[in-house]
């Protein structure tokens, strides 16, 4: 039937930077279909997914991949026949998912198939198990094919061997004496030969086997190669890891400390507000404050005016009262002397009177 789609789904296509082993390269500018395929012929599974008529993806699946999910929408995996690092982006985690359970069902069948294929080369590889039964119990020599019908005959099995020991004894006296002696011997004749094509076509499949074998066999080095080589490459982007994993701890730790300072900012920053709000209010009250002492200012300018108003009239009084004392001792001194001279007449009266 040749190959088939069994699975589908959409996805954003990269592929590692061949250079640099860090970045990702898009190789879609858009989500594409991403298929698993089935080929019966060869019994393998692939990923393909096209961009147009432009094949983006082309990865075999082997026992040896694994399908890595890096974050809740993204996978890749690594193909060593390709030398390069799929990446798969997807629109929601439950198809990352799906894709994901997907290639360890067709990995785990590929690696049955595999190893059905070995039990199949470990089969075919015991010329008992390719041959037909009683046919051959010794190993075939590649002479067997290119030999004559006589020679043919030498790998053949013990019974046939001494029937045709007893066959040329009895035939040496009777080789021109009977018919019947001579169909026989035509008989087990096209018997050898028909036990020699088969043993000719065993040789055959399995000189077409063994190419096969090494055919495989020198696949399966140049993959180990590959292999060998991505591993050291995985090593080194292993320890690129680690140094980038200390990296992001260093970068969480100063996310961290940033956040707290970031936090202590805001907190300050709500007490620096709390204080301009009381500050507003001290200065509305400083306003008001400021406004009642400009009140009081006046009221005292007002009763300063007043205080020197009264202060004048208290220095006139004074002036005023210091007068009228001055007038008044003036007016005793002249009462005195006055008195005094009433005085002096009334002692002049009484002498006067007493004197008459």
């Amino acid at each position: 039937m040749g190959e088939q789609p069994i699975f589908s789904t959409r996805a954003h296509v990269f592929q590692i930077d061949p250079n640099t082993k860090k970045n990702w390269v898009p190789t879609s500018k858009h989500a594409v279909t991403v298929s698993y395929f089935f080929d019966s012929t060869r019994n393998v599974y692939r990923i393909i997914s096209l961009d147009g008529s432009k094949a983006i993806i082309n990865s075999t699946i082997t026992p040896n991949m694994t399908f890595t999910k890096t974050s809740q929408k993204f996978g890749q995996w690594a193909d060593s026949r390709a030398n390069t690092v799929y990446g798969l982006g997807f629109s929601s985690e439950s198809h990352l998912v799906k894709f994901a359970d997907k290639f360890a069902e067709f990995k785990e069948a590929a690696r049955l198939a595999k190893e059905k294929s070995q039990e199949k080369m470990e089969l075919t590889s015991t010329p008992s198990q390719e041959s037909a039964p009683g046919d051959l119990l010794s190993p075939v020599s590649p002479e067997s094919i290119n030999g004559t019908d006589s020679e043919a005959v030498t790998p053949d099995t013990p019974q046939h061997t001494e029937a045709r020991a007893e066959s040329s004894q009895n035939a040496l006296p009777f080789s021109h004496s009977s018919p019947c002696i001579n169909k026989h011997w035509e008989a087990e004749l096209a018997a050898l030969k028909g036990n020699n094509a088969k043993l000719t076509a065993a040789l055959l499949e399995s000189t077409a086997n063994v190419k096969q074998w090494k055919q495989q066999l020198a696949a399966y080095q140049e993959e180990a190669e590959r292999l060998h080589k991505r591993v050291t490459e995985l090593e080194c982007v292993s320890g690129q890891t680690t140094v980038i994993k200390s990296q992001k701890t260093e970068l969480n730790q100063t996310i961290e400390e940033l956040e707290f300072a970031l936090k202590a900012k805001e907190e300050e920053l709500e007490k620096l507000k709390a204080e301009v709000e009381s500050a507003h209010e001290f200065q509305s009250q400083k306003d008001s404050l400021t406004q009642k002492l400009q009140e009081a200012e006046t009221k005292s300018h007002v009763l300063e005016a007043q205080l020197g108003d009264l202060e004048q009239r208290l220095e006139s009084s004074q002036q005023e009262t210091e007068a009228f004392r001055k007038s008044l001792r003036s007016l005793l001194e002249l009462l005195d002397t006055k008195i005094f001279e009433l005085t002096e007449l009334r002692d002049t009266l009484a002498k006067l009177i007493e004197g008459s």
